[in-house]
């Protein structure tokens, strides 16, 4: 066998660079770069090195063979000449992969079955022995890749990916690949701050997989050190006492590094549930003293024990998936960027983001930045250096001020030796004075962002004195006033709720995300709410019951007033809320009327009519839905109010339950839904079609005198005539409209009907 073999080194997508530079320098020869991987010419020794300190690629193969191939059958009889008794034996274990197509094979199933059997003919013996297939754990892992009309035959030295260091038993939902991870590491700049006896800290660690890399670059130890199952332990051409020798070369190194004063590295997560699981990895990896994982949120991280220290902070912020992410993503960036701005000045960042836009929205120019993929996304890390001139925030410092932010940034980088301190005339050490650090400053909005807050602070002064006349707590104070920001805006007390509007065809999606982004970012500033307390929704043109539909399960519960009374509304779990804000000069008109009389409400949703009926001293309400969910929800209203008596909550379809029905009732209220299909249903209601046998069913059930108040939001919704022949109709939208919806009057329509 030859001494010196090709090699063909593979990565992640956007690593060549890297992986060419870190395989050069462990003695990868005549290298070239190929997409997701690197070639070169290598010794033995090299190739056991690049598998035991390669900490970029995936996989370490060996080409044993490359020949031309036109057809199936070439491909059969270039793998049949392959002295395979020489790698294997006859009775050994198997696992086959095979990429490309062309050259009549465009299956790789198929390539791989036939690279297979080729193997197995040539080492079956005359007594039937013969390799078996293992996919998991094989003596020997083949590749050949088809690249047009070459076949590369090529021997697994890894085994399992090389990414798979086997520190990380335990992962987040979304946790970077190792060798990535690495990659992020290098182009940040971390071996160069490591040798200088720098920290690093991660805001969002996760599992750890970043702090866990940082440190095996810091205390110099080889990735793959700890694996013990590699792709040519079973090989016939390994040599172990080559290995042994290496291994033991790693294994000393990481030794001594290990035994230099540790590192800073510290890593914070904000879910209780990842703290001990990287942990364990710290742990797993030998890596305990060098680094500390502590519970915390990114607003609240401390990365320096003290003024003197520097180094890098580096973190992947989660990607939004979810409807309403683009928010708490939003506030996520801001509040990085702004505790860089406050405890890291003269640190370097690295921030490794699915959503570059946000990254814009940190406060703090990037110097550098770099393409990467992560899987099939495409990323950009983001190099930043946070110094004051860096920072983009909302006010003009003077000169005087930039000039003494620059001498304190230069005084803090100076290195506290006694040999450069300034000495008085009695021996004394002079100290510097002290510059204040400067001001932290929110980000500074966009032109956008900052007409926008000006509109919510315009609407929110307009408003304040209704408001706190009719002790009103939740209402709507901004309705796609700007169309290009198009979006509803809801104060629950002290929580905000958005509905973004789906942006029509017509507009360009960046454009409308970076408006959404301008919006987001001056919401907090302009209501004066905490970040924390702003819901994301994106309301889609629908039909049917989508409104109700689940959206995530928290579970959390808000308790508002209105009118005198307490409600809870969930602002996180559905599209609406369990409060139809403008229904709520409906709800007042149902309290005025109430006293001694019998409500009914149908498809009564959470049954905040029948609080303020209630409210309003009727004798009893009934509350009638299909669903049991909201009559639950309906059940903690009534006696979050202290009204569980005289208080009926009746599961049912409407339709069915007002056929069957005997009851009469002094005041009716009716808002049903423009279409619904539930399972728990005979048939389908749709309001428009059967909107006069559902008045009917209701006016049967009202007492001489009585009141049925009958609305509904669909737009396009017509009363049907022949009603007035039969009852008294009167059509009273515009009395149910409050000064917080007068921009939106076609929210709703309502009528008054009662008998002739």
């Amino acid at each position: 066998m030859s001494d010196r073999f090709e090699l063909f080194l593979t990565c992640p997508k956007g690593l060549e660079g890297l992986l060419i530079e870190e395989a050069v320098g462990l003695g990868l020869e005549d290298a070239r770069e190929h997409t997701s991987a690197v070639r070169g010419m290598a010794t033995m020794e090299t190739a056991y090195r690049l598998c035991l300190w390669s900490r970029l690629a995936n996989r370490v193969l060996l080409v044993l063979k490359r020949f031309p191939m036109k057809d199936a059958e070439d491909l059969y009889h270039g793998v049949l000449d392959v002295e395979w008794q020489d790698h294997m034996l006859s009775d050994g274990t198997l696992a086959v992969e095979f990429s490309g197509h062309g050259s009549g094979i465009d299956n790789t199933h198929f390539g791989a079955l036939k690279v297979k059997d080729a193997i197995v003919d040539k080492l079956r013996t005359p007594q039937g022995d013969r390799p078996s297939i293992d996919k998991l754990n094989p003596d020997l892992r083949i590749h050949l890749r088809l690249d047009r009309g070459e076949a590369i035959l090529s021997l697994d030295l890894s085994g399992h990916s090389l990414h798979q260091r086997g520190y990380r038993l335990q992962q987040g939902a979304a946790p970077l690949k190792e060798n990535l991870a690495a990659a992020i590491l290098i182009r940040s700049g971390w071996p160069r701050i490591a040798a200088e006896g720098g920290a690093l800290a991660d805001p969002m660690c996760g599992v750890g997989t970043f702090l866990v890399e940082a440190g095996m670059i810091a205390a110099d130890m080889a990735p793959n050190l700890r694996r013990a199952q590699w792709g040519f332990t079973a090989w016939l051409g390994h040599v172990p006492a080559l290995w042994k020798k290496l291994h033991e070369e790693a294994v000393e190194r990481a030794a001594a590094g290990l035994a230099k004063p540790p590192l800073w590295i510290r890593g914070y997560e904000a879910d209780p549930r990842l703290i001990q699981p990287g942990r364990n990895n710290v742990e797993r990896a030998g890596l305990s003293e060098w680094i500390k994982i502590y519970q915390g949120e990114v607003a609240t991280f401390e990365p320096r024990p003290d003024q003197n220290q520097k180094g890098l902070v580096i973190c992947n912020p989660p990607y939004g998936e979810r409807l309403g992410d683009e928010a708490s993503l939003l506030y996520l960036y801001q509040n990085l960027g702004e505790r860089l701005r406050q405890a890291c000045l003269n640190w370097e960042a690295a921030v490794f983001t699915g959503a570059p836009e946000l990254g814009k929205r940190m406060g703090i120019r990037s110097h550098k930045q770099y393409s990467f993929w992560n899987g099939a996304l495409p990323c950009k890390l983001l190099l930043i250096k946070v110094l004051p001139d860096q920072f983009v925030t909302g006010e003009r410092r003077t000169p005087e001020q930039r000039q003494a932010e620059r001498e304190q940034a230069a005084y803090d980088q100076t290195p506290n030796e006694p040999q450069e301190r300034k000495f008085n005339k009695n021996g004394n050490p002079i100290k510097p004075t002290p510059v204040p650090a400067p001001v932290i400053e929110q980000p500074r909005l966009s032109e956008g962002g900052q007409m926008f807050a000006n509109r919510l602070q315009k609407n929110l002064k307009a408003m304040s004195k209704w408001v706190k006349r009719e002790g009103i707590d939740c209402y709507r104070v901004y309705d796609a006033d700007m169309p290009e920001y198009a979006m509803a805006i809801d104060l629950y007390h002290d929580w905000v709720h958005v509905q973004e509007y789906a942006a029509p065809k017509s507009i360009d999606p960046e454009k409308a995300s970076a408006r959404m982004f301008d919006a987001l970012a001056a919401i907090p500033q302009a209501l004066n709410v905490d970040k924390s307390r702003v819901v994301v929704k994106r309301r889609e043109r629908q039909s049917g019951t989508k409104q109700y539909e689940r959206q995530a399960a928290q579970g959390k519960f808000n308790e508002v007033s209105e009118g005198g009374v307490k409600l809870l509304v969930n602002l996180t779990d559905y599209l609406d809320t369990g409060l139809f804000l403008d229904h709520r000069p409906m709800r007042m008109r149902i309290q005025k009327e109430a006293a001694g009389k019998r409500f009914l409400n149908l498809f009564c949703y959470t049954a905040t009519a029948s609080v303020h009926a209630a409210k309003g001293g009727a004798r009893s309400t009934t509350s009638v839905d299909l669903s049991k969910t909201y009559l639950d929800w309906a059940r903690r209203n009534l006696s979050l109010n202290g009204f569980s008596d005289k208080n009926r909550l009746e599961q049912g379809d409407v339709m069915a339950w007002l056929e069957s029905s005997r009851d009469e009732y002094d005041l009716i209220f009716i808002d049903p839904p423009t279409f619904s299909n539930s399972k728990r249903m005979e048939g389908i209601f749709d309001v428009q079609r059967d909107q006069v046998q559902l008045i009917d069913l209701a006016m049967a059930r009202l007492a001489p005198g009585g009141v049925l108040y009958f609305s509904n939001n669909f737009r396009k919704f017509q009363l049907e005539e022949n009603l007035a022949e039969r009852y008294a109709v009167e059509e009273i939208s515009a009395q149910t409209i409050d000064p917080d919806f007068a921009r939106n009057t076609k929210i709703h329509r309502a009528w008054k009907i009662t008998a002739r």
